[in-house]
């Protein structure tokens, strides 16, 4: 899935719903997508054609997506080798299986001249949306499983030359746990959660009471479920539970959205015209 960092407008705005879409179903489509099939999938979840034209425009020029003709010489577009990497960056993260273990950190480092200073909030504005929480003045943390992402990312954006990169464990003199509370938010963090359960929660329950998936109704849900949920693993970059405060809301909120994804996928795949078993539902942790 892309990187959430990359696109992160209002809630469904267009731009965010193309992204999710390519994310979820269009990276598997043979060839470029159609605008004419761009047009159709976002209108069935309410965005108008001169809207997807605009934030298609913007995507182009921002190098995530690439036009391109179809077999039947029909305008598309296509994803970018960058945007396909940000994807496979993004998948580790909100297809998820499984509570991460406390496997210790990664630091980032970063010294830039006075003279380059504006790159300062390039660099802490990048980290931030990977997720890092701030130990320090010019050092930054998250969980060391980040760390590839990270590296691509940084490397990507020609920012590598001013960060040096470490892992490490919290050896004190605070508890770990006291200082997770310093270095993120995590009472902002939990109301994102709780606005995502809010939003889907009800959608799941509505969907566990009825027998049939119409794969439209399932596109619906889910393209709009996923486009939610795929920024919270940035906002919250799966810190071990055992750091969190009872009751952490993360922990329903990403059963809502398995759940949400395990029934509504492969039905939505229908819709979008892929075979039932393409993309594949597992194997994205």
């Amino acid at each position: 899935m892309i990187n959430v960092s990359e696109e992160q407008p209002a809630q469904h705005a267009p731009r965010s719903l193309i992204v999710t879409l390519y994310g979820a179903y269009g990276r598997y489509v043979p060839g470029p997508v159609p605008v004419a099939e761009l047009i159709r999938l976002l209108a069935a979840v309410g965005v108008d054609a001169p809207s997807v034209r605009s934030s298609v425009s913007r995507l182009k020029r921002r190098g995530l997506l690439v036009p391109a003709r179809t077999a039947e010489g029909a305008a598309g577009y296509e994803l970018s080798p960058e945007a396909r990497q940000l994807l496979d960056d993004g998948d580790r993260r909100i297809y998820a299986t499984a509570p991460p273990e406390d496997e210790g950190w990664v630091l980032a480092v970063f010294s830039v001249p006075e003279t380059e200073r504006h790159k300062r909030h390039v660099l802490r504005s990048r980290l931030s949306r990977l997720g890092f929480g701030t130990a320090a003045p010019g050092v930054w943390i998250a969980p060391a499983r980040l760390y590839e992402e990270t590296r691509h990312t940084l490397e990507r954006l020609g920012l590598d030359a001013y960060v040096d990169l470490f892992r490490g464990e919290h050896l004190g003199f605070a508890a770990t746990s006291d200082a997770v509370a310093r270095w993120w938010d995590l009472a902002r963090i939990a109301e994102q959660h709780e606005a995502f359960l809010d939003r889907h929660e009800p959608v799941l329950k509505a969907w566990e009471d009825r027998p049939d998936t119409p794969p439209d109704e399932a596109y619906r849900d889910y393209l709009l479920a996923l486009d939610s949920w795929r920024h919270l693993p940035y906002a919250d970059p799966g810190l071990p539970p055992a750091l969190l405060p009872p009751g952490w809301p993360g922990v329903r909120s990403a059963a809502v959205f398995r759940s949400l994804h395990e029934r509504l996928r492969d039905a939505g795949a229908e819709f979008v015209g892929l075979q039932p078993n393409e993309p594949p539902v597992t194997g994205r942790a």
